[in-house]
């Protein structure tokens, strides 16, 4: 505590031992121009005797690192620049407060790690920009990293305790991949967006919400294209001739699918409930955000038509569902790459826990998690319904076109068709109801629609981790009453469509779609 270290623009580094009372000056340093401009010095954390410098000599067109370390009080001192950049002049230094060896600097682009205490440094990057980094300081509570840089404002890295593990088992280096530990995870109803022009003020963006799964990656498999371009490459630094890849081959890699991660999230029991897709998978240290919400039940719909090879992005989007229940939860990882998936890592462990600040809170949460799984399958079946219903109503307007252009198909047949699209309009009112113009509070007194019903439970529940309130318990009893009728008279209407489709085959009647023809 009562150790003091100045550093002055003329490269002079003093220290007091006695809090003021007495200063020494410490010796010269070697490699460093006299009269640098001492930028920062630092006292280590865990050793009285060891102290740091750093320097900058850009007034003299001299832009390289130097970074100073004296183990005796600075009566000796040695570099620790490294592998540091020769353009990459240093500002400021700090130490972890935890592992000896874990150093961080601010240079005039960005900042650098060291794990050994300066034998290798490797750049911070993901978001961090090429910017002059003046000051750092570490938030212990948090285990954040704080930059402040000139003319571009403030960074956070937040958590970087996998740095740390990494400092004290390097070992993980030589893995394939390696699963760091997740920290509790905080669960709460989220705010989104401006009221509007009187909410204008300043805004940044917060930490991403709910489990973040922080991970490493020795490599990454290359694709049929990579592994083609890299020998290509190869055989053009040689100077050999390069083969013309076939088409066949050209197919291939069209067709191939590129590496991507799967996260496979599970509840306590070791039920599935969740899996996030990462498409661009790099190696290194790299992370991943679980929105604590189940997987949405909504139906999924046709991409568009592609002449080969699989499609690209679209089935990555994981799509959220109610909000899941706090507990123990495991996160496992996988890589699909050619076909193949291969687990990476085993499965880790967390907690998720609420933040105890609602107004209402619920206070048996198996209740409430048991009234989501219950809303969660209603709401699969219900739009599955309605979609279903709407592409059946599709099919019979093409029946009925296919039916005025086929001979013979007697007025009995044509009937029974408008029939069903009669039963199918009715059934698609049920789930609906009318059109409004603007609001529903346009249109008359009428029966609830199912679908309103839901929408109304879902809607309530969505944003709340307050006791079930009587809305959604009452919209549910109705549902579970009202719906599976409709949803019988849908099943009967599916089967006699497939009968019509059926005569219209035997009367050689043109394709309408989801008919298989035949060839006699």
């Amino acid at each position: 505590e009562n150790v003091v270290l100045t550093g002055t623009d003329d490269g002079v580094v003093s220290v007091t031992w006695d809090g003021g009372k007495n200063w020494n000056k410490m010796s010269t340093f070697p490699g460093v121009p006299e009269y640098t401009y001492v930028s920062d010095v630092m006292a280590d954390r865990f050793d009285a005797d060891v102290i740091y410098a750093t320097f900058d000599n850009r007034k003299r067109d001299d832009f390289k690192p130097y970074v100073l370390k004296s183990t005796d009080r600075g009566n000796s001192w040695v570099s620790i620049a490294g592998n540091l950049p020769e353009d990459k002049t240093v500002h400021t230094i700090v130490q972890d407060p935890e592992v000896p060896g874990l150093l961080f600097v601010g240079t005039e682009f960005g900042v650098y790690f060291t794990m050994d205490g300066g034998g290798e440094w490797t750049a911070l990057k993901s978001g961090m920009p090429t910017i002059s980094v003046r000051d750092m300081v570490v938030q212990e509570q948090h285990n954040d990293l704080v930059v402040a840089t000139f003319g571009r404002g403030f960074y956070i890295l937040d958590d970087y305790t996998p740095l740390r593990e990494l400092a004290r088992d390097q070992a993980i280096l030589d893995q394939q991949a390696h699963f760091f530990p997740v920290k509790d995870a905080l669960m709460y109803i989220q705010t989104s967006g401006k009221p509007g022009q009187g909410g204008t003020y300043f805004t940044l963006d917060n930490p991403d919400f709910g489990a973040e799964f922080t991970y490493y990656l020795k490599e990454v498999p290359k694709t049929l294209k990579k592994e083609r371009l890299d020998k290509e490459k190869e055989l053009f630094k040689e100077k050999q001739p390069i083969p013309q890849p076939t088409r066949d081959q050209l197919r291939q890699e069209e067709a191939e699918e590129d590496p991507y991660l799967v996260f496979a999230i599970r509840d306590d029991s070791g039920e599935a409930i969740r899996k996030l897709y990462k498409k661009k998978v790099s190696k290194g240290i790299n992370r991943m955000n679980w929105d604590l919400r189940y997987s949405s039940s909504n139906p999924v719909g046709e991409s568009s038509p592609r002449r080969y090879g699989r499609s690209r992005g679209d089935d990555f989007n994981s799509v959220s569902g109610l909000l899941a229940m706090p507990g123990t939860y495991s996160v496992e990882l996988y890589l699909v790459a050619r076909g193949e998936v291969t687990q990476l890592a085993e499965p880790v462990q967390f907690k998720a826990t609420l933040l105890n600040r609602a107004a209402l809170p619920e206070a048996d949460q198996a209740k409430r998690v048991a009234f989501q799984k219950e809303v969660s399958e209603l709401s699969r079946v219900m739009t599955g319904t309605r979609q279903l219903a709407r592409e059946q109503q599709a099919k019979l307007e093409a029946i009925r076109k296919a039916l005025k252009q086929t001979p013979g198909t007697g007025e009995e047949l044509f009937k029974k068709v408008l029939g069903l699209e009669t039963a199918m309009d009715d059934l698609i009112y049920k789930l609906e109801g009318p059109s409004a113009r603007a609001s529903w509070e346009e249109l008359p007194p009428m029966q609830v629609p199912l679908n309103q019903r839901l929408s109304v439970m879902i809607r309530t529940h969505w944003s709340s981790t307050a006791e079930l309130t009587t809305t959604e318990t009452e919209q549910l009893r109705i549902l579970k009453e009202e719906f599976p009728p409709v949803l019988a008279q849908l099943e009967n209407i599916v089967d006699e469509i497939a009968q019509v489709e059926a005569q219209l085959e035997q009367l050689k009647a043109p394709w309408t779609p989801g008919r298989v023809p035949e060839l006699n």
